[in-house]
């Protein structure tokens, strides 16, 4: 028999079915009772309600889009700059950074990412000086540029020039700072090179200022030679021929002397046996001053000639050594040239190298003549693609107001009379000419040392 528990909830589950039964049947009563075009109210608010809801979601879905590329863009700029980003909150911990911080300092972004950004920097000053902008920037506003000693991931210090600027919110309140910096060896290292090119521009000017000018002056030269080639050229040969007809005249007097048919008065009267004397001298001065202006005409003329000989591989070591010997038959047997033969093969003239080889050791014997046992050392060094020649002597070297000057036309240091000085300038000229180069230096070990580059001959492997 159940207990009177149980009948208690059975009469409650049997009243709340009642219930149920009662309010369905109310329900339907009250539906049988609304209006169809009720119903077609209901469902078309219901579409209308879904429909928004759709665009809804599709506009939302274009808005994600959209801030994830926009976030993607700011991610893509913060990897690709080359300067180091910090962005820290009003409390000095770092938010945000960019992958040339965290390659500079050797951190990750986790491990950045609220640490204070004075641990960044290496010594008090450093903080200092950050602390002191960020007062400023605070208070004022803009922005500020500071120098700070970043800490790399060797823990060294990293000099960086900083602008720090102020981070504001949506609301326009103070949120933080941004710091954006430049290590300055990157800075002197572009400044490095704009220095190398702008000297490499001055030189390139030097150069073509000096190549007009040698156009000009050798155009010059080239017609003064010209006109002084004439009258030369017959002053010598009348010189030649008055020497001859003198020594003639001076055995025809003799001969009329010995025999006693020229009056003796009228030869002291006419000073016969005075002109006599001086007259040999007086033709071997002129003689000697003719030549002497040839030469100095056969240099004008080579130095304003244009080189049209054909570039063929020359053997540099048998010009050498032709020179050698040329310059050595020439000058005191005490001159000692000091040369290791050896294969170079050159593009060049033959001819013309010999000339400037030829003038280089003859200048070197000059400078070094006054020394006891006037000596020259050459020597060669061979590179990828040129081979250098150094030409040392041990004479007294060159003052250094000359250094500048030693190349130009008509410049030299040798005594009246002694040098035209074209001797250089035609060599820089032919070196130039074979896309080389000639310096002058003096050596670390005493006397001058000339120093010529030349391009090699290209060699061909065999099959």
């Amino acid at each position: 028999m159940p207990s009177p528990a149980a009948e208690k909830d059975a009469l409650a589950h049997w009243m709340n079915q009642a219930d149920q039964a009662r309010l369905l049947a109310d329900a339907d009563a009250a539906v049988e009772g609304i209006a169809e075009a009720t119903w077609i109210d209901v469902i078309q608010k219901m579409d209308e309600v879904y429909s928004q809801l759709v665009s809804d979601e599709i506009a939302l879905e274009q808005k994600n889009e959209e801030l994830e590329s926009s976030q993607q863009f700011v991610f893509s700029v913060l990897a690709a700059m080359s300067d180091v980003l910090i962005v820290c909150n009003r409390d000095g911990e770092i938010e945000q950074t960019n992958a040339a911080l965290r390659e500079l300092t050797g951190l990750s972004e986790g491990a950045l990412f609220g640490m204070p950004v004075a641990r960044l920097l290496l010594g008090a000053a450093s903080c200092e000086r950050m602390q002191r902008v960020i007062l400023q920037t605070a208070a004022q506003g803009g922005s500020a540029v500071i120098e700070l000693d970043l800490i790399d991931a060797q823990r060294a210090a990293v000099p960086v020039d900083v602008n720090c600027t102020q981070r504001l919110d949506g609301a326009g309140r103070h949120a933080g700072y941004v710091f954006i910096g430049r290590p300055m060896g990157e800075l002197k290292r572009a400044y490095q090179q704009l220095n190398d090119t702008h000297e490499a521009l001055k030189r390139t000017q030097q150069q073509l200022l000096h190549s007009e000018k040698m156009a000009s002056l050798g155009r010059l030269v080239a017609g003064v030679a010209h006109e002084l080639n004439n009258p030369i050229s017959v002053v010598l040969g009348n010189v030649h021929a008055l020497k001859r007809y003198s020594e003639r005249l001076a055995a025809y007097v003799a001969e009329l002397d010995r025999q006693g048919i020229v009056a003796p008065a009228l030869r002291k009267s006419l000073r016969i046996d005075h002109l006599l004397q001086d007259l040999p001298s007086l033709i071997e001065g002129t003689l000697e001053g003719a030549q002497r202006t040839a030469e100095i005409v056969n240099g004008l003329k080579r130095f304003s000639a244009l080189d049209r000989e054909e570039r063929i591989a020359v053997d540099l070591n048998a010009v050498m050594q032709r020179a050698i010997e040329w310059i050595s038959k020439g000058v005191s047997s005490t001159f000692v040239v000091h040369w290791t033969p050896q294969p170079l093969l050159v593009m060049g003239s033959a001819g013309k190298l010999l000339q400037v080889l030829m003038n280089l050791i003859e200048n070197a014997y000059g400078a070094a003549s006054d020394h006891a046992a006037p000596q020259l050392w050459i020597s060669a060094q061979i590179g990828e693609r040129s081979v250098t020649l150094f030409l040392r002597d041990n004479g007294p070297g060159i003052a250094q107001q000359h250094l500048s000057r030693l190349f130009d036309p008509f410049f030299t240091t040798k005594p009246v009379g002694k040098g035209t000085g074209l001797g250089l300038s035609i060599s820089y000229g032919i070196i130039e000419q074979h896309a080389g180069k000639l310096y002058a230096r003096n050596h670390d070990q005493g006397g001058a040392e000339f120093v010529i580059e030349l391009p090699l001959a290209p060699t061909w492997p065999c099959p």
